[in-house]
Protein backbone atom coordinates (compact mmCIF):
# COMPACT_ATOMS: atom_id res chain seq x y z
CA UNK A 1 0.00 0.00 0.00
CA UNK A 2 1.86 3.55 -0.47
CA UNK A 3 2.31 6.16 1.81
CA UNK A 4 -0.64 7.95 3.10
CA UNK A 5 -2.90 5.48 1.62
CA UNK A 6 -5.98 3.93 3.57
CA UNK A 7 -7.15 0.54 3.69
CA UNK A 8 -10.90 0.46 2.27
CA UNK A 9 -13.35 -0.14 4.97
CA UNK A 10 -16.98 -1.88 3.68
CA UNK A 11 -19.95 -2.78 5.61
CA UNK A 12 -20.62 -6.07 3.45
CA UNK A 13 -18.88 -7.25 0.70
CA UNK A 14 -21.36 -7.54 -2.01
CA UNK A 15 -23.27 -3.71 -1.25
CA UNK A 16 -23.88 -3.52 -5.17
CA UNK A 17 -25.87 -6.79 -5.14
CA UNK A 18 -28.52 -5.09 -2.30
CA UNK A 19 -31.78 -4.22 -4.14
CA UNK A 20 -33.56 -1.35 -3.78
CA UNK A 21 -35.71 -1.94 -1.21
CA UNK A 22 -33.10 -2.45 1.03
CA UNK A 23 -31.14 0.08 0.16
CA UNK A 24 -34.32 2.29 1.07
CA UNK A 25 -35.10 0.68 4.40
CA UNK A 26 -31.01 1.52 4.81
CA UNK A 27 -30.99 4.83 3.97
CA UNK A 28 -32.69 8.53 4.74
CA UNK A 29 -35.46 9.09 1.71
CA UNK A 30 -32.75 12.25 0.54
CA UNK A 31 -29.61 10.03 0.86
CA UNK A 32 -31.64 7.17 -1.25
CA UNK A 33 -32.24 10.22 -4.13
CA UNK A 34 -28.49 11.44 -4.40
CA UNK A 35 -27.11 8.04 -4.24
CA UNK A 36 -28.83 5.40 -5.64
CA UNK A 37 -30.94 7.83 -8.18
CA UNK A 38 -28.10 10.05 -8.92
CA UNK A 39 -29.76 13.28 -7.46
CA UNK A 40 -27.96 16.21 -5.76
CA UNK A 41 -29.06 17.88 -2.97
CA UNK A 42 -29.52 21.62 -2.27
CA UNK A 43 -26.33 23.94 -1.66
CA UNK A 44 -25.06 24.67 1.81
CA UNK A 45 -27.89 22.13 3.13
CA UNK A 46 -25.39 20.03 4.40
CA UNK A 47 -23.59 20.15 8.05
CA UNK A 48 -20.74 19.07 5.87
CA UNK A 49 -20.32 21.89 3.76
CA UNK A 50 -18.09 24.17 5.80
CA UNK A 51 -15.05 23.02 6.94
CA UNK A 52 -13.04 22.37 10.32
CA UNK A 53 -14.44 19.20 11.27
CA UNK A 54 -11.88 16.59 11.83
CA UNK A 55 -11.97 12.95 10.95
CA UNK A 56 -12.56 10.88 7.98
CA UNK A 57 -15.51 11.01 5.59
CA UNK A 58 -17.13 7.37 4.79
CA UNK A 59 -20.08 6.28 2.12
CA UNK A 60 -23.39 6.82 4.01
CA UNK A 61 -24.16 3.54 1.57
CA UNK A 62 -21.66 1.27 2.67
CA UNK A 63 -18.70 3.03 4.92
CA UNK A 64 -16.17 2.68 2.61
CA UNK A 65 -13.15 5.40 3.52
CA UNK A 66 -13.42 8.45 0.73
CA UNK A 67 -11.81 11.30 2.36
CA UNK A 68 -10.14 12.95 5.30
CA UNK A 69 -10.76 16.21 6.91
CA UNK A 70 -7.21 17.58 5.47
CA UNK A 71 -8.12 17.36 2.08
CA UNK A 72 -11.12 19.10 2.31
CA UNK A 73 -11.23 22.97 1.53
CA UNK A 74 -13.84 25.78 1.58
CA UNK A 75 -14.77 26.13 -2.46
CA UNK A 76 -17.82 28.17 -1.72
CA UNK A 77 -20.39 26.37 -3.89
CA UNK A 78 -22.41 24.51 -1.21
CA UNK A 79 -21.07 21.60 -1.35
CA UNK A 80 -18.22 19.58 1.09
CA UNK A 81 -15.35 20.11 -1.44
CA UNK A 82 -12.00 17.88 -1.76
CA UNK A 83 -9.11 17.80 -3.53
CA UNK A 84 -8.19 14.23 -3.17
CA UNK A 85 -9.98 10.79 -2.27
CA UNK A 86 -8.30 8.93 0.73
CA UNK A 87 -7.57 6.06 -2.00
CA UNK A 88 -8.00 6.30 -5.47
CA UNK A 89 -9.37 2.96 -5.81
CA UNK A 90 -12.13 3.84 -3.19
CA UNK A 91 -13.95 5.99 -5.68
CA UNK A 92 -14.88 6.06 -9.34
CA UNK A 93 -14.84 8.53 -12.29
CA UNK A 94 -17.02 8.57 -15.03
CA UNK A 95 -17.95 10.91 -17.98
CA UNK A 96 -21.32 12.34 -17.45
CA UNK A 97 -23.16 14.14 -20.26
CA UNK A 98 -27.02 14.89 -18.27
CA UNK A 99 -28.19 18.08 -18.47
CA UNK A 100 -26.63 19.29 -21.63
CA UNK A 101 -23.09 19.48 -19.84
CA UNK A 102 -19.80 17.58 -19.72
CA UNK A 103 -18.61 16.30 -16.46
CA UNK A 104 -16.92 14.10 -14.26
CA UNK A 105 -19.07 12.17 -12.06
CA UNK A 106 -17.94 10.33 -8.78
CA UNK A 107 -18.52 7.30 -7.81
CA UNK A 108 -18.26 4.79 -4.57
CA UNK A 109 -16.09 2.14 -5.91
CA UNK A 110 -17.65 -0.60 -3.50
CA UNK A 111 -21.76 0.12 -3.50
CA UNK A 112 -21.78 2.22 -6.75
CA UNK A 113 -23.32 4.80 -4.79
CA UNK A 114 -23.39 9.10 -6.31
CA UNK A 115 -21.13 11.12 -5.08
CA UNK A 116 -21.22 14.59 -6.85
CA UNK A 117 -18.55 15.54 -9.04
CA UNK A 118 -15.15 16.24 -10.00
CA UNK A 119 -14.04 20.29 -11.73
CA UNK A 120 -10.47 20.59 -12.63
CA UNK A 121 -10.60 23.84 -10.75
CA UNK A 122 -9.63 23.23 -7.42
CA UNK A 123 -7.22 25.23 -5.33
CA UNK A 124 -4.55 23.19 -4.29
CA UNK A 125 -1.50 21.19 -6.51
CA UNK A 126 -3.69 18.69 -7.56
CA UNK A 127 -6.20 20.96 -9.29
CA UNK A 128 -9.13 18.94 -8.21
CA UNK A 129 -12.31 19.79 -6.38
CA UNK A 130 -14.43 16.55 -5.82
CA UNK A 131 -17.68 18.37 -5.23
CA UNK A 132 -19.42 15.75 -3.01
CA UNK A 133 -23.10 15.91 -1.69
CA UNK A 134 -22.68 15.79 1.75
CA UNK A 135 -25.45 13.50 2.08
CA UNK A 136 -23.62 10.81 1.30
CA UNK A 137 -20.80 11.14 3.40
CA UNK A 138 -20.69 10.45 7.47
CA UNK A 139 -17.94 11.99 9.50
CA UNK A 140 -16.07 9.61 11.53
CA UNK A 141 -13.60 10.69 14.18
CA UNK A 142 -9.97 9.24 13.74
CA UNK A 143 -9.42 9.03 17.29
CA UNK A 144 -9.74 5.57 18.80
Amino acid sequence: MAKGEEQKESSSPSEENRSEEAWKKSLSPEAFRVLRQNGTERPFSSQFHEVGQSGTFHCQGCGTQLFTSEAQFDSGCGWPSFDRPIQSDNVEERLDRTHGMTRVEVRCKSCDGHLGHLFPDGPTDTGNRYCINGVCLQLKNDES
